[in-house]
């Protein structure tokens, strides 16, 4: 064991490096997502043109999140043993060539395979960074400062929502990839400039400097935190990475919204209610995690029980005004999650096992949640209409918050597990 990191590491910790990481690993999470948003906007065009059933088009999602979480644990094992940011850089440049090509495709099947390989760039991407933010500020700001780098979730979302519905309506669904496409590369240049930061820079006291992978693969099996923050994240995905996938198609389809009217007025609903979400729930989980080492968690298992029940009224509601007043407070509160739980993962594990414990959350967050529930939501608008989809999918938000606060509770003396004295 060795200290690992020296004073003049740690005294530049959160200073003018840090902060230009994190803004461009916070810009390149916007189109991350605007990526990922494209194509639920673009959705009924893409039916239409290929005369897809809503079963097959909630397939498109589905190989992208398979594809995304087996490519997972690789991106999670190279992040912990190789320079990150050559990494980031690669990822998110395959990911945005895949986008464009995603705006050639003359077939369904072309489209497949470019949203399969989109898969395999953002899980190089998604895997490495959290981490990587961790060794930019210590832990008593690592919340908040994630929290910064989440906000790029709803932006993202409602950047894809507002370009795919005008760019798709204007001048086809072709040309909307190559506008979501263009960015990344940009971004993919300016990755390269990013300071890479000792592994465990801002912890405080020794740090090992490598974890062997089977002690550190035994330690994560026995740590309750991650496994409380991996389920609720699951859950909560399951819920939301469908219902954000086809609410688009469900106002324009079920409660007749003309199209840029369904994706701009979600999107911007989404973008107000993520970014403030997003924002609050960091500053509460840091507040919260003043107290207990499990606050986190509580912030989030509150704001996901109580969107449950405004998830369902969403479905039930027939008016514009009333249907986005619910939605803007159930995203409000499901965004409040995303700093805390994702900064528990980090917390919980040694910083040179962050990368992979993501990348093994990533996979089961995406096997058992936004993988099939596009698919399943398509399933069930084919047989009884989206709007009962989307009522059964409040049922993972109250799962999810139950989880959450029940893990809250049980593992409240929870301490990191002791790796470096297993091995």
């Amino acid at each position: 064991m060795s200290a690992g990191t020296g004073g003049a590491v740690k005294s530049s910790a959160g200073g003018l490096r840090a902060h230009f990481g994190l803004g461009v690993l916070t810009s390149i999470n916007l189109v991350n997502y605007l990526d990922r948003y494209l194509v639920a906007a673009l959705l009924p065009l893409i039916l239409k043109d290929f005369g897809l059933s809503y079963k097959e088009g909630g397939a498109l999602a589905t190989l992208f999140i398979v594809v995304y979480m087996v490519a997972a644990p690789l991106g999670g094992y190279l992040g912990d043993r190789m320079p990150r940011k050559v990494l980031i850089a690669g990822s998110v440049f395959i990911w945005s060539l895949a986008t464009i090509g995603s705006g050639l495709a003359p077939s369904f099947g072309w489209l497949l395979v470019a949203r399969a390989a989109v898969g395999i760039g953002e899980a190089g991407y998604g895997t490495i960074t959290p981490g990587l933010i961790s060794d930019f500020y210590p832990r008593e700001r690592r919340t908040r400062m994630l929290s910064i780098f989440y906000t790029a979730m709803p932006v993202g979302a409602a950047l894809g929502f507002a370009i795919g519905g005008w760019v798709g309506a204007a001048h086809g669904w072709h040309v909307a990839f190559f506008v979501g496409g263009v960015p990344g590369l940009v971004l993919s240049v300016l990755s390269l400039f990013i300071h890479e930061p000792v592994r465990g820079a801002t912890e405080t006291g020794p740090v090992e400097e490598k974890v062997p992978f089977a002690v550190g693969l035994r330690a994560l099996g026995k740590n309750g935190i991650f496994w409380a923050s991996t389920l609720g994240l699951t859950l909560m995905t399951f819920s939301v990475g469908g219902l954000a996938y086809w609410m688009p198609t469900f106002l324009e389809v079920e409660r007749h919204f003309a199209p840029q009217m369904a994706t701009a007025a979600f999107g911007g609903v989404t973008l107000l209610a993520g970014l403030f979400g997003t924002l609050a729930g960091g500053w509460l989980g840091e507040r919260a995690e003043r107290k207990s080492n499990t606050g986190g968690l509580w912030v989030s298992g509150v704001g996901l029980a109580l969107s449950a029940p405004l998830v369902f009224l969403t479905a039930r509601a027939m008016h514009a005004p009333v249907i986005f007043t619910v939605v803007f407070a159930a995203q409000f509160l499901i965004f409040m999650n995303t700093g805390p739980l994702n900064a528990a993962i980090c917390n919980c594990v040694p910083p040179h096992f962050r990368s992979f414990a993501m990348g093994v959350s990533t996979v089961i967050l995406h096997l058992l949640g936004d993988a099939p529930s596009p698919y399943l939501i398509g399933v069930i608008g084919d047989r009884f209409s989206l709007g009962t989809a989307i009522e059964v999918n409040a049922l993972p938000l109250l799962l999810s918050g139950a989880v959450l606060l029940i893990g809250a509770r049980l593992f409240r003396q929870y301490l990191r597990p002791a790796v470096a004295a297993q091995a």
